[in-house]
């Protein structure tokens, strides 16, 4: 269960750095073709809107990446879920906010990451006790 819980972490990680780099870097480019459905008018007048939010998206990865890092089980279990609930609140209000499917490739990865650390956890904590 660990393997899986740092899979989707990295996973994550990946899928963050992929969208921080494109609001940050390539917001007219690719972000027409991310949200299909604004016009692509807008692209160009949001263009510092998007490196905010890429912004954002940068401390998330960051923070999965230092849980990652951790040595002390539970103080990386604690972050990792730390960082994992903030992708699922920001995968949420995109939901709201945005589109509802544009919340799901944030919010799924992210509530799985959480299931997996969470049985990791608990399967660690009850092979210490015995």
């Amino acid at each position: 269960m660990r393997l899986l819980s740092r899979g989707l972490i990295v996973f994550i990680v990946l899928l963050h750095l992929y969208i921080a780099w494109f609001e940050i870097f390539a917001w007219t480019e690719v972000g027409p073709d991310v949200f299909s459905t604004f016009d692509s008018d807008l692209f160009p007048q949001t263009v510092e809107l998007a490196a905010n939010q890429g912004v954002y998206n940068l401390f998330l990865a960051a923070g999965l990446i230092w849980s990652l890092f951790i040595t002390e089980r539970p103080w990386q279990f604690r972050v990792a879920m730390c960082f994992l609930a903030f992708v699922a609140i920001a995968g949420i209000a995109a939901a709201i906010t945005v589109e509802f499917s544009s919340g799901l490739p944030q919010l799924v990865p992210s509530v799985l990451a959480m299931g997996a650390t969470t049985m990791a956890h608990r399967g660690e904590a009850e092979l210490t006790q015995s």
